[in-house]
């Protein structure tokens, strides 16, 4: 066999323990979900998890937490990106540092730290108060504005990464040819530097939103039982009315429009997404 032949077959071979892992942390269960979802041949659960009122709730506001999620990571996570896309060298490891320091933190460990910083007596509220800027504690925890923070918290990386390897990929001549012909720099922004960036918007915003729709942790401590999102419904299927089948339903569902919107911006985008 040729040197060739061989190192093809080393990496074949490499390459065969993490596919057995994948197969059998991921694949497998998803598999036992499905038998679950439509135990005894029936497509009962189903039915109930997409018609129940209950339920299309729940999956409107969850959609509807991940968009405004999604939006505010990108409102957030664009100047940030492009800061540390052009600022000097030493300014980007600080930056990167900070941007990174919550990866080193558990994500329940964040979300307490959240709740000691957005209650009623509260960091947040007891500054405000002592500013004189406000009168009486604002409604930060246990509502959707308390789940949003927390959540934008933990997901703004997943945005900010996608869209820092887009800027960091940019030609300056462009940019210097548009401003040479005579265009102000809002529309140097608007019609060269957006446009250029839009795959690695795409990208982060398809990890974030995808990443939304099954956050159980932040929904759930944050949201004190109030703001109820399709990772905590499932949850209450299976700790509190032990329905595994209606919960592998729901669990199928989300997977299925994940799996969905992830094919659709990947159509749309063909070969330039590539950080999903």
């Amino acid at each position: 066999m040729s040197p060739a032949g061989r190192g093809a077959g080393v990496i074949a071979a490499l390459g065969v323990v993490p596919i057995a892992f994948l197969l059998l942390l991921f694949l497998v269960p998803v598999l036992r979900f499905l038998m679950l979802s439509v135990e005894g041949g029936s497509l009962a659960h189903f039915e109930k998890a997409l018609t129940d009122g209950l339920h299309v709730v729940v999956f409107a506001e969850t959609l509807k937490i991940a968009a405004v999620v999604t939006l505010s990571c990108l409102l957030l996570g664009y100047p940030l990106s492009y800061w540390l896309a052009t600022t000097a060298p030493l300014w980007r490891s600080f930056g990167f540092a900070f941007l990174l320091l919550p990866f080193w933190i558990s994500v329940l460990v964040r979300t307490y730290a959240w709740m000691i910083l957005l209650g009623r007596n509260g960091v947040v509220n007891r500054n405000l108060m002592a500013l004189g800027i406000i009168d009486a504690p604002l409604p930060l925890l246990h509502n959707t504005t308390g789940v949003v923070i927390g959540m934008v918290h933990v997901l703004l990386p997943y945005m900010v990464f996608p869209l820092y390897a887009v800027m960091r990929r940019m030609d300056p001549a462009l940019l210097s040819a548009a401003e040479g012909l005579g265009a102000p720099g809002w529309q140097v922004m608007r019609r060269v530097y957006f446009p250029l960036t839009l795959p690695g918007v795409l990208s982060g915003a398809t990890l974030v939103f995808v990443i939304s729709l099954g956050f159980f942790i932040t929904p759930a401590l944050l949201g004190g039982g109030r703001v109820l999102m399709i990772g905590v419904l499932i949850e209450r299927q299976v700790r509190q009315y032990l329905d595994w089948g209606l919960a592998a339903a729901l669990a199928i569902v989300v997977l299925g429009v994940a799996l969905a919107i992830y094919a659709a911006l990947r159509r749309l985008l063909k070969e330039d997404l590539q950080w999903t």
